[in-house]
């Protein structure tokens, strides 16, 4: 059936941890990962980091620009090069009216010869200034080898208290 979703992995987090992984990338395939009602103990921003053989690649190798649109506040655009992760969020809160949801494609994953690349757009609720944003962007890791998920943590080192992530392969 074309442009069927295939359920690759998924992870449910329903109490505090540290940070969550999605692996299981092994074709050439488009991947896209589906997140949604995530939300932390404490404030924080969430980032992501490619996998090489299920580790989080830690290097300072990712470049990304996003536009940010807000509903109180004018739209922005960020961006960075030469960072050791990949930022996705405003500083979002604890509880489900201050959540995550995020739909991300990935590219070349499986390719040694390419960069791996990511797109994505979430919409989140940003406790600290009480505002709803929506990001809309993408980010790259600047090596040409095979990466295999995603990993997911906070940046400040608080801990995910929900949520459901889920990488599903592309069935063209």
């Amino acid at each position: 059936m074309a442009g069927s979703l295939i359920q690759v992995d998924t992870e449910t987090v329903t109490s505090n941890v540290s940070s969550v992984s999605l692996t299981g990338v092994s074709t050439n395939d488009v991947y896209m990962i589906a997140c949604s009602n995530i939300f932390f103990d404490s404030n924080d921003d969430m980032k992501i980091r490619f996998t090489v053989s299920g580790s989080a690649d830690t290097s300072s190798n990712y470049d990304y620009a996003h536009r940010a649109m807000y509903n109180n506040a004018t739209m922005g655009s960020t961006g960075a090069e030469n960072q050791s992760s990949l930022d996705t969020n405003q500083s979002t809160g604890t509880s489900g009216t201050n959540s995550i949801n995020l739909i991300m494609y990935l590219f070349n994953f499986n390719n040694s010869s390419e960069y791996s690349f990511v797109t994505y757009n979430n919409v989140h609720r940003a406790s600290s200034n009480t505002r709803t944003g929506f990001f809309a962007g993408g980010g790259l890791l600047t090596e040409a080898q095979t990466t295999d998920g995603v990993h997911f943590f906070l940046g400040s080192g608080n801990n995910f208290a929900n949520g459901t992530f889920t990488l599903y392969k592309i069935q063209s």
